[in-house]
């Protein structure tokens, strides 16, 4: 069976954590959590995850600060900021960090889906471009190229 991809679920809240993983590998993704942010810290590699789901409020390192240091390593992981205790300042200074979505507890599950599958498909079609824009530029280095060795070779033949 293929996973789906490599998720890391991070809250002091060891019921988030359990209810979180268990609802994601059903869905049939790899899930791996950690405690806080300085945890997540600790088991984080660029390139080992696609999806951060990560509580604000955690002792030692919070949600925000560890957006920080997760973006200095990997700036394409996707970023869920959960939190219990919403504010229009805190979910501003989130997204400005470099979070894609933020959620307020209680959630409900189908959001969460709803939100990771948007957040993947979004990076996925990122990637597609980036993948199409590569080929359009070689094309277009690569025909002058070609016309130029025609014509040397059409000179050289004559």
């Amino acid at each position: 069976m293929n996973r789906r991809g490599k998720v890391m679920v991070v809250d002091d809240e060891a019921t988030i954590r359990e209810v979180l993983s268990s609802y994601l590998e059903k869905m049939n993704y790899s899930v791996e959590t950690a405690e806080d942010g300085e945890d997540a810290l600790k088991k984080f590699r660029k390139g080992d995850f696609d999806l951060i789901i990560s509580d604000l409020s955690m002792p030692k390192i919070d949600g925000l600060e560890l957006l920080k240091r997760i973006r200095v390593i990997d700036k394409d992981v996707i970023f869920l900021m959960i939190t219990g205790y919403p504010s229009i300042e805190t979910a501003v200074d989130a997204i400005k960090k470099g979070a894609y979505d933020y959620l307020t507890k209680p959630f409900h599950m189908e959001d969460i889906k709803l939100r990771i599958e948007r957040a993947l498909e979004k990076r996925l079609l990122k990637e597609r471009l980036k993948t199409v824009q590569g080929l359009a530029w070689a094309l277009v280095f690569s025909i002058p190229l070609w016309l130029i060795l025609g014509i040397i070779l059409a000179a050289l033949l004559r």
